[in-house]
Order: structure tokens, then C-alpha cells, then sequence
């Protein structure tokens, strides 16, 4: 109790802002940034081989890799993981404090089950016949990451922590390396022929999201939980007393530099792939994460330079809801546009420029503008929308 109370001193002390825009970072690209890029790529095809390669480039990036490696697009989902964490060490000391640990117990747990109801809701909840429900996904995989993660945090300090995230991608790794699959035997990561796959197809009811496999599926969320707890660890060394502004930033950068070229040398044998969330992955991805912390971490919280990250500041106050608000449409408008869902920011976006106004952009300007348009109006309506919240101080908790 005494290590809780000390946390939450620490806690109270500062107010760390890099966090906050990092959490809008990542959400910046799911709530449109992505397709913006995209679009882009489609001005640049026809540019010149310079400016084409460059808009390829990009649009690569933007796309999950099919099975191993690793591109920016790998990183975002991550990245959101690891910061719950961090912001897990930086909220319960504080609740711990004002309303007792039973309380917070509570509160985790309500959390949590809103989360995973969300989570439900927003691939369709109980619409359809049970075997079409979706019981896992993003949000229920964020709501699962935080309790597990909430639970160790209230109740182990930061060595036993380390532990646990030891054990689960250690043990994971075992798991996958050494439990034969029927029909395909130990230690295949290919798609459909691996433990983790092979669990989903048997066990995980509902629907999955790649018919027989989820990537968000049952044995893959143990290492999941690894990636927040790589964000606790690192809260923790952020409201570290002993430690000066400069230092933390240069620790994390130094730990995540180690982290992930660890990850890229565990994938020789244990391959980096986000599908299956392999423990060389949550390396690689929390690696990258403590590395852009540490660096926003100087930027904006040593040195005080904030106001370029003001938008997304504002896109992380209320990151979920917007989320939720962007991806939930009805299957009738649940279209495919250019290969991705249309998003309801984008979906609004057409009212205003869509249509014969797009095409007449991509006839007077160059082929692709109007889409392009479309999709930038969109995002700009999440960013006014995540303004208006946080300048009316409206921050809708989950």
C-alpha cells in the first residue's frame, strides 16, 4: 500500500503531456490519416518515378504486412496497448488514494466490461445469429490488456511485473514452439498451421475475423497483455523520483533501442509477426513505443515544446469514443471504398464534397484529387470533433 502511495505521489507531481499525444498519435491514423496516405499514393502514381516511389513508399507502410515483418501500420494497434499501460501507472495510484483499493478493484472491472460491451457493440453486438458475433476484436482485446495489466499493477511491484512479462512471452514462445499442432506438428508459425490458429479454429465461438483464425484471438492475448505491461514498466520508470526529465527520456530510448533489436534477433527463430502477436513482435512494437516515448517525453514534457502536438492532445483525451464514433456504421453503409471500410467521419465527408464535386476535382486537377479531398475533410471533422470535447472539458471515460 505504502509503494501505491508513493506512485500516486509521484503521479500527482507532474503532468505528463507527452503521453496524452501519444495515445492522439496513434488514434490520428485509424481515424482517417491512414486513407489520407492512400489517396495520396493514388495522386503520386502517375508523377514521375520519383514522386511515385515516394507515394508508394507510403501507402506500403500504411498496410499490414500479410504475415512476418513489420511496417509503420503493424505499429499503431501496439502502440495504443502499450500507452493503456502507461497511463494505467499514471491513474490508479490517484484512484488508490482517494477512494481505497476495494474501490479501485471496482472501477477495473467496470472499466473493463465497458470496454469489452463496446467492443461487442461495435462489430455488430447481438444483430445476428450467436455463431455471427464477434466476441473478440480491438476493444475487447484493449479491455482484456487493461484488467490483466491493472490487476499486476495494483498488486505487484515493478521486479514482479518484469516477471510476469517474462513468464507470458517466454511461456508463449514455448507454447508455440513445442506444443505439436495435429496434422502439422511443433514449432510452425505458417498461416492456419500454427497453436495459436489452431486454438481459435476449435475453441473461440462466434465469428472470427479470417473465418477460421482472429487476429485478435484466444492464445494471442497473452502476449498482448506483455505489450501493456511493457507500457506499466515504463509509466513507472516516468513518475521514477529518482530520475531527472532528461534521464527518463534518454532511458527509454536506450531500453527501447535494446528491445527492439532484441525482438529482430528473437524473430530469427521466432518470427516477427503481429497475426499471431508473437512474443518477438510485442519486442519489436514495445521497443518502437518506448523510443517515441522517450523522444515526445523531451520534446514535450522536458523542453516544453507542446503546442505542435495540440491535435493530437486533443485526439487523445477522448481516443475510444472517437474510435467507436468513427468505425460503428450500419451494414448497409459498411461499404468497401478503395479497399477499407468507409468510416463515418468519411461517410459525412461526402455530404460536403463527394460525389459529382470529387469527380469534378479529379477531372481539373489530377485523378485520385477527389477521393483525396473526401478523406482529408474527414479527419479534419474527428480533429473539430476531439477540439470541441476538450475545450468544453468533455472527456467521455470508459
Amino acid at each position: 500500500m505504502r509503494d501505491l502511495e508513493a506512485r500516486a505521489a509521484a503521479a500527482q507531481t507532474q503532468r505528463v503531456v507527452s503521453i496524452d499525444a501519444l495515445r492522439g498519435f496513434s488514434i490520428f491514423w485509424i481515424l482517417g490519416a491512414d486513407a489520407v496516405v492512400w489517396s495520396l499514393n493514388e495522386i503520386l502514381r502517375d508523377e514521375g518515378p520519383w514522386l511515385s516511389a515516394v507515394g508508394g513508399f507510403f501507402n506500403t507502410q500504411m498496410t499490414h504486412v500479410a504475415w512476418e515483418g513489420f511496417r509503420f501500420y503493424d505499429f499503431i494497434f501496439p502502440l495504443f496497448i502499450f500507452v493503456t499501460g502507461v497511463a494505467i501507472v499514471l491513474s490508479l495510484p490517484r484512484l488508490v488514494e482517494r477512494e481505497g483499493k476495494a474501490q479501485a478493484y471496482v472501477r477495473i472491472f467496470r472499466r473493463a466490461l465497458v470496454l469489452y460491451g463496446m467492443g461487442l457493440i461495435f462489430y455488430g453486438g447481438i444483430s445476428h445469429h450467436w455463431n455471427d458475433v464477434r466476441l473478440v476484436g480491438v476493444l475487447q482485446r484493449i479491455a482484456l490488456c487493461y484488467l490483466c495489466a491493472s490487476l499486476l499493477f495494483l498488486n505487484l511491484r515493478a521486479r514482479g511485473i518484469a516477471v510476469a512479462l517474462v513468464v507470458l512471452l517466454a511461456g508463449y514462445w514455448a507454447l508455440m514452439t513445442f506444443v505439436p499442432v495435429p496434422g502439422v506438428g511443433a514449432g510452425s508459425f505458417a498461416p492456419y498451421a500454427n497453436l495459436a490458429n489452431w486454438i481459435d479454429a476449435r475453441y473461440l465461438p462466434g465469428r472470427k475475423w479470417e473465418v477460421t483464425r482472429d487476429p485478435e484471438g484466444l492464445l494471442s492475448t497473452l502476449p498482448a497483455i506483455g505489450t501493456c505491461l511493457l507500457g506499466v514498466l515504463s509509466g513507472l520508470l516516468l513518475t521514477d523520483s529518482r530520475l531527472q526529465g532528461g534521464r527518463k527520456s534518454l532511458t527509454l530510448i536506450a531500453v527501447g533501442i535494446v528491445l527492439t533489436a532484441g525482438g529482430y534477433l528473437w524473430g530469427l527463430q521466432f518470427p516477427v509477426i503481429k497475426v499471431i502477436w508473437t512474443s518477438s513482435f510485442v519486442l519489436v512494437a514495445g521497443g518502437y513505443s518506448m523510443i517515441l516515448l522517450g523522444v515526445l517525453h523531451q520534446i514535450v514534457d522536458v523542453w516544453g515544446f507542446s503546442r505542435w502536438a495540440t491535435v493530437f492532445i486533443w485526439l487523445g483525451a477522448n481516443a475510444i469514443v472517437l474510435y467507436f464514433i468513427n468505425n460503428v456504421t450500419t451494414d448497409q453503409f459498411a461499404t468497401r471504398f478503395a479497399g477499407s471500410t468507409v468510416s463515418t467521419f468519411e461517410l459525412l465527408a461526402t455530404r460536403f464534397v463527394g460525389g459529382d464535386f470529387a469527380a469534378l476535382l479529379d477531372r481539373l486537377i489530377t485523378p485520385g484529387m477527389g477521393t483525396f479531398v473526401v478523406r482529408l475533410l474527414g479527419l479534419t471533422f474527428a480533429i473539430l470533433l476531439a477540439r470541441f470535447l476538450y475545450q468544453r472539458k468533455i472527456f467521455l471515460r470508459v
